[in-house]
């Protein structure tokens, strides 16, 4: 008598495990396209380990046909290291892994030598399985494809938050468990596998780690986009009073530059007003005049500061209100109390990126407190927000007390086509 009829219960559950995997996968909101394919992919591989288990058990207590069960075996052994390589693109979608896919295929063809020589193994005339010189290649490629796992989550999680990783290498210490249960402890004895069970089971946690994974995400974008709608619509009342009051008092004394400076406060609001119905990116010579036209007031409004541009790349887009507000930080809590105050905005190519630096001269500050909660460090948690959420870009932030700020934005290349080599310098002082 066969013991699959004693363990029956524990195939069932392992299919209802399945079953459930799949019926989830195809009714999570949260779960994108690329995404719910792979998990239906893994959960099909997965049942047919269970077939492959069941089929090879059978072939090897009950019917002697050696070149049905060496088929057996190779799907086996073909289909583990595939599972391994369908966990990568759950971590990282983005990537191609060519040299694993490589791996993988080196791995294939080693199996299939099982048809025609004792290369990799063979089923000897006892119905006994035996293993060649590379009869242990499916294990090494799984260990590789193990540890490039853990490499890849700890590299892409570990710095977002440290239990993101706990699952995936949990996972990994489970099914590496289950290997040595197989092949030193336990032996044939099962009709499944304890590395069948095992991912089985690991496919169902990491199911469950990519679902928390993503609506922590959908949570975050959220939390975002309504601190960006906050910032938009309490954007700088005190620049705005302040510019009437200069305005005012040119008028008295200066009635053309009043006339100027009331044009150029004109086209900054209208900008403004722009922006804020702006929900994609805009051209960065855009971004670029409406910081100019901020800067122009501030330079009337205070003699000691001086604002200069000097612009090497503009050819990309960014989103909006992401260079003026860090010029306005330079000014309002940097040179302001300078008795001359400089501003640089440098824009320039580099390593793969569009990289904008704002300097400045000013009093500086700890970048440790850019994460309080004050008005004077949101707005840079705003911007370095956006940057992220809309164009894949960062922004770093190096102080020094007493001595200024330097904050880096860098985005990345959207084409070869739009890099610009025309440097053009402009240099703008109070008039």
């Amino acid at each position: 008598m066969l013991k699959i009829q004693t363990d029956l219960p524990c195939i069932l559950l392992l299919m209802m495990l399945l079953a459930g995997l799949s019926f989830m996968d195809l009714n999570d909101r949260y779960i994108q396209p690329s995404h719910r394919r792979i998990i239906f992919i893994i959960a099909a591989l997965d049942f047919s380990l269970i077939m492959q288990n069941l089929a090879s058990y059978y072939l090897e207590l009950e019917v002697s046909r050696p070149l049905l069960r060496t088929v057996v075996s190779i799907y086996g052994y073909t289909v583990r290291p595939l599972l391994l390589i369908m966990f990568f693109y759950l971590v990282n979608p983005k990537l191609k892994y060519r040299p694993a896919w490589c791996i993988f295929g080196v791995n294939t063809v080693i199996n299939l030598t099982a048809l025609f020589s004792h290369l990799c193994f063979w089923i000897d005339e006892r119905n006994h399985f035996q293993r060649g010189p590379l009869g242990y290649t499916c294990h090494n490629v799984s260990i590789i494809f193990l540890a490039y796992f853990v490499y890849l989550t700890v590299k892409d999680y570990w710095r977002v938050q440290k239990w993101l990783v706990a699952i995936p290498i949990f996972n990994v210490l489970l099914i590496i468990g289950s290997i040595i249960l197989d092949t030193k402890i336990v032996g044939h004895e099962y009709p499944v596998t304890y590395l069948t069970a095992a991912v089985i089971c690991g496919s169902v946690f990491f199911y469950v780690w990519l679902h928390l994974l993503l609506v922590r995400e959908h949570e975050e974008a959220l939390m975002a986009q309504q601190r960006i709608q906050i910032m938009m619509t309490q954007i700088q009342p005190h620049f705005l009073f302040n510019t009437i009051s200069t305005i005012k008092v040119l008028c008295l004394q200066q009635p053309e530059k009043a006339a100027d400076i009331t044009d150029k406060f004109g086209m900054y609001l209208r900008q403004n007003l722009d922006s804020l119905g702006q929900t994609g990116l805009i051209p960065f010579r855009k971004e670029l005049e409406h910081t100019r036209l901020y800067s122009d007031i501030e330079m009337v409004r205070f003699d000691s500061i001086r604002v200069e541009y000097d612009i090497e790349d503009s050819q990309f887009s960014m989103p909006s209100l992401t260079l003026q507000p860090m010029v306005e930080n330079a000014i309002r809590h940097g040179v302001r109390v300078c008795e001359e105050g400089i501003v640089r905005v440098v824009t320039r190519l580099k390593d793969g990126y569009h990289e904008i630096i704002i300097q400045d001269n000013g009093c500086g500050f700890d970048p440790e407190k850019i994460n309080e909660d004050d008005g004077a460090h949101i707005g840079i948690r705003n911007v370095r927000e956006r940057l992220q959420s809309m164009c894949g870009g960062s922004l770093t932030v190096d102080s020094v007390i007493g001595e200024g700020t330097t904050v880096t934005i860098r985005i990345p290349l959207e084409s070869p086509e739009k890099r610009d080599g025309d440097k053009t310098v402009i240099t703008i002082t109070k008039s």
